[in-house]
């Protein structure tokens, strides 16, 4: 079969591969029709190539068919239409049971200390082949693909994988209060998205910072209030926009969905450009104990939610030697809630919103349809932030 592979910094390519067989009883195989690029899939085309392996099988988005099931998966058959959530979970264990997948204790890497593992992702996280391919192997199939009905295109349902659940978690763990106010801070594919759920779930004021031109366009043409970076001399000038329209205080939560790609530290970029650069036995241990991330967002975000408030963190974070400015945060008694979407948590409650009228705009969200074949031109469209991308869906 073809698939994306990775083959180094900045280097992705579609080659063929063995296809996927059934391995435990457990095991469910699927024909991908749809795949998205992901953000965080720009983490590995830069920033966490330490620990990668050339061959490596990308994506963590995928939907499709059953082709086969084992034994051990009672609730599928071949022919059935799936979406397939980022993690992989048995939902029987003590962890899955009290809502946590993304911690679930049969699928956790204990090699390397992380939690449950991820299609797609690296050996921190079990270094499964991903579903930017033509087919895709799904471990605990009994559990975590979520059937979904004949009929809407896939552009309704693909994003029950990971932006759907991401974005819906990000405003759950926000706690906006009925007719409160958010701050969403990056407008890519899960901040755009947290915006629409913040406003169907409720929020009075939603406003979202971004420098990025396509992507406040985007928030702005469904009602969400601006902010362009750009726009700024210094941070404290934007916090002080945004606090003016909350009667001084600061929003309710801010949602941080930038993570270490924020634009910042000049010494966090060297550490990970450094690690990437080491041998392959000393890199992945450097990356993880020395780096820092670029934290340029989050110090935003702590400034400014208002006292008492909320940030949640849906932007993801690697490194492990971040200064953090707890005095202000103990101060101001911030709330902090972070970590990977619980996606099957969530996608009961998400389900009613994917309906024929559409409210979280689902069918119009991705800006570019592509080819698996043009995967490479895609990553590279996508990391430069070209021709007004925001999210890419690839067909095999």
């Amino acid at each position: 079969m073809k698939a994306v592979t990775w083959q180094g910094k900045r280097d992705v390519r579609v080659e063929n591969v063995p296809d996927p067989k059934i391995q435990e009883p457990t095991d469910a195989v699927i024909r991908v029709t749809s795949t998205g690029l992901c953000g965080s899939d720009l983490h590995l085309y830069e920033v966490l190539t330490p620990f990668m392996t050339p061959g490596d099988i990308l994506g963590h988005e995928p939907m499709g068919i059953v082709e086969e099931v084992g034994a051990g998966v009672p609730d599928l058959a071949a022919g059935d239409r799936v979406v397939v959530p980022f993690q992989i979970a048995c939902g029987n264990c003590w962890m899955c049971m009290t809502g946590l997948p993304t911690q679930c204790e049969t699928t956790q890497v204990h090699s390397q200390g992380m939690g449950a593992a991820l299609f797609g992702y690296t050996r921190l996280y079990g270094a499964v082949p991903g579903g930017q391919a033509e087919y895709l192997r799904v471990p605990q199939a009994q559990f975590g693909p979520i059937k979904v009905p004949e009929g809407p295109s896939d552009d309704r349902f693909v994003y029950l994988s990971d932006v759907l659940p991401t974005a819906w978690q990000a405003v759950a763990y926000a706690d906006i209060p009925p007719g409160g106010s958010v701050a969403v801070l990056g407008l890519g594919p899960i901040g755009d998205m947290a915006c629409r759920v913040a406003q169907v779930r409720g929020a009075g004021q939603v406003f979202g910072v971004d420098l990025v031109n396509e992507r406040l366009r985007r928030a702005r043409r469904r009602g969400v209030e601006t902010y362009d970076l750009r726009s700024f001399d210094n941070e404290k000038e934007l916090v002080q926009a945004i606090r003016d329209e909350t009667d001084g205080r600061g929003p309710d939560a801010v949602i941080d969905a930038v993570g270490t790609e924020a634009h910042g530290s000049a010494a966090a970029k060297l550490a990970q450009q450094a690690s990437a650069l080491l041998p392959r036995k000393i890199s992945g241990p450097f990356a993880e104990r020395f780096s820092v991330d670029r934290l340029a967002a989050l110090y935003t975000a702590i400034e400014l939610v208002r006292r008492g408030g909320t940030i949640s963190l849906s932007g993801i974070y690697g490194g492990t030697a971040d200064p953090l400015p707890m005095l202000t945060m103990f101060d101001k008694q911030i709330q902090l809630r972070m970590g990977q979407a619980n996606v099957r948590r969530w996608s009961d409650e998400i389900m009613p919103y994917l309906t024929d009228e559409d409210p979280l705009g689902v069918d119009d969200f991705a800006t570019h349809r592509v080819p698996l074949s043009e995967a490479p031109q895609a990553y590279e469209m996508f990391q430069k932030k070209r021709e007004g991308a925001v999210k890419v869906l690839m067909t095999p």
